[in-house]
């Protein structure tokens, strides 16, 4: 890895796009209150009679139908001058990708991209497999296949071709109505690597805009890789992050045919893990050189110290080896100049699967004891307790997060967590999992690190750091009271004035429950008790 030995990178800028959560305090709070998005898997997205089956073992079939998916954002192609025709040609995570980074540009104090080095700034966007809209939109261009499928069996019915001729046609304008004519704009709309690009031309940036696929490492990645070109000399200011917006059948079916969806309640760094629900989002975050931040007088979140990535080797594709990650982890402290001993909150990839939790926990417990054998347990918990797997959005969900902690200076409670992992008990313990908000140990600095995993072995280390201010000696009234909503059901309250009334609003509230999340509940919850 390149890069000058110290060197810090400032975190000026944050903006998020997550389910429940439109913006990054509203995600801290959502953290300190123990908010989780999990709901039905809504049939708009994929019609559980489709797709959905209780056996796991059922072809073509996911048998997890929880999930957490953003609702209501929409974006405003008028403010943002987009024609009609292009807007619709192109896949929604660009749209998402550029609002957020607006937003965070904004965040900055460089709103529209004014006041921007701009021949000096660049855009380095995590992203997978693009999103699935451009995944549905190719079905257009897969016509001829159906027709000559669904001609071919009609015909061993005994059709003519007169009556084959007059149904295909007909057909294939119902078949092809959902999508989009296929033009320059689906073509460019399609792709991932034009969804950095498309920041640039927007803001008419010059410093190089590209995409960073390393699957769910993608946007750790993204933010690694801008480190780099920022103490390098390369770039001045870099846009970095991750979106993904792929809950379609090609990954939640997949994901279930490699075990990876939750068979039971997502559980995570616990004795029962057994899984994760997916999620979808977009994190974007604005970076300097940490001295060219003070310079300018700029608010500064958090710093960065160091950052490492890794490959597994000759270890499996799809589930992680300890020595990759050991390895990414090295590298970052390498470049921290200091040791994992010294970081006391660790926000983990934290899957919830059984290999991934216990790869994960092995991996910190052997670095930390290698560190400083005596060290007390550093807390460790994931932001996908909360909205679920983001896949290629999910490293920088954690990295948003854990620069939220050390900024705030407090070390948030686990969320989907119940039973401790084997490896988190014991006489001597390297981790737990905190159960309420704390402040950072005593005589420690305040230092946070990220970590990720992805397909095909890739693995990415990210360490923060508290950048100014007082140290906090209270953990505040307005976080207890988050941390005191924590719980694990809700009473919903009805009242009537017959058992006939009571009867139908039962009837009415059980429709709407099963539409709502978690977290919606919670606030249904304390509407109708409010009402009572």
């Amino acid at each position: 890895m390149t890069g000058v030995h110290g060197r810090r990178v400032a975190v000026v800028g944050i903006a998020c796009c997550y389910p429940d959560a439109e913006s990054p305090g509203q995600l801290w709070e959502n953290v300190l209150a123990g908010r989780r998005a999990f709901r039905r898997l809504p049939d708009e997205r994929m019609r559980q009679e489709d797709y959905y089956s209780p056996d796991p073992a059922a072809p073509d079939r996911f048998y997890s139908s929880k999930t957490a998916v953003i609702e209501g954002w929409e974006f405003d192609r008028v403010k943002y001058k987009i024609a009609g025709s292009t807007y619709r040609g192109t896949d929604l995570t660009h749209w998402l990708a550029l609002d957020t980074a607006a937003n965070a540009l904004a965040d900055a104090g460089f709103a529209g991209g004014d006041g921007l080095p701009r021949a000096n700034t660049g855009v380095i966007i995590g992203n997978t497999l693009t999103g699935e809209f451009s995944r549905a939109n190719v079905m257009r261009l897969r016509w001829p296949y159906v027709r000559r499928t669904v001609g071919a069996a009609l015909r061993e019915h005994g059709w003519d071709d007169g009556q084959l001729t007059f149904f295909l046609d007909q057909l294939e304008a119902s078949y092809k109505r959902p999508f989009p004519p296929i033009d320059e704009d689906s073509l460019a709309g399609g792709l991932a690597n034009t969804i950095a690009g498309r920041i640039c031309n927007y803001f008419d940036l010059g410093g190089g805009g590209f995409t960073v696929d390393g699957a769910c490492s993608s946007s750790l990645l993204s933010v690694a890789t801008a480190c780099n070109a920022l103490v390098d000399g390369q770039l001045d200011t870099v846009v970095a992050g991750g979106v993904d917006l792929s809950i379609d059948p090609f990954e939640v079916v997949g994901f279930a045919k490699t075990g990876a969806l939750a068979t039971g309640e997502m559980r995570v760094y616990d004795k029962h893990s057994n899984g994760f629900w997916p999620g979808e989002g977009c994190g974007m975050i604005v970076l300097m050189r940490d001295e060219d931040a003070v310079a300018q007088g700029l608010r500064r979140y958090a710093t960065i110290a160091g950052w490492g990535w890794s490959s597994d080797g000759k270890g499996g594709i799809t589930r992680p080896e300890a020595e990759g990650h050991l390895l990414a982890i090295k590298r970052a402290y390498a470049k921290a100049g200091f040791g994992i001993d010294t970081v006391s909150y660790l926000e983990g990839h934290g899957t919830g699967t059984a290999v991934g939790d216990e790869t994960e926990l092995n991996v910190f417990t052997t670095a930390r004891r290698t560190a400083a054998p005596d060290a007390p347990p550093a807390a460790i918990s994931t932001v996908k307790g909360n909205i679920g797997h983001t896949k290629a959005a999910a490293g920088v969900a954690g990295l948003i997060k854990a620069v939220l902690a050390v900024r705030h200076q407090i070390i948030p409670p686990g969320t989907s967590h119940v039973e401790p992992a084997k490896v988190l008990t014991g006489d001597k313990p390297a981790l737990r999992v905190p159960t309420t908000a704390e402040l950072w140990p005593d005589g420690q600095p305040v230092r946070a690190a990220v970590s990720s995993m992805g397909f095909g072995g890739i693995n990415a280390h990210i360490v923060v750091e508290h950048a100014d201010g007082p140290r906090r000696v209270a953990t505040g009234h307005g976080t207890e009271v988050l941390v005191r909503s924590r719980q694990d059901c809700e009473l919903l309250l009805i009242d009537a004035t017959s058992i006939a009334e009571l009867r139908g609003k039962v009837a009415q509230l059980a429709t709407l429950v099963q539409k709502l999340s978690f977290a919606e509940i919670g606030d249904l919850a304390a509407t109708l008790q409010a009402f009572s």
